[in-house]
């Protein structure tokens, strides 16, 4: 299970993720993405709450990452070790932005 809590307002967006981002749940994070993304130039993804990632969760993030290297910027912060280990191991630690 996933629950995303999300703001925007004045060009940035936070999405705060809590559970398990997997291929049942992936698509609907990629969805609120979609639908948000619109005028965003700064996008942050709060992991604190995270417990997993799939490789179907790292593809909406790589997708997330293309969209807004064109319209902005982009980072992820409060990243866990179990999530940074497999950031590492897949090389997404080089491409994304984490704090």
């Amino acid at each position: 299970m996933l629950s995303i809590n999300k703001t925007i307002e004045n060009g940035k967006a936070d999405f705060a993720l809590t559970g398990r981002m997997d291929t049942i749940t992936a698509p609907e994070f990629e969805q609120a993405l979609r639908q948000s993304l619109d005028g965003v130039s700064e996008l942050t993804l709060d992991f604190a709450q995270l417990d997993y990632i799939s490789s179907a969760g790292l593809r909406v993030l790589l997708a997330a990452q293309k969209a807004m290297t064109k319209q902005g910027k982009m980072k992820i912060c409060n990243v866990n070790e179990t999530i940074m280990e497999i950031f590492d191991v897949t090389g997404f630690s080089e491409i994304l932005t984490i704090e």
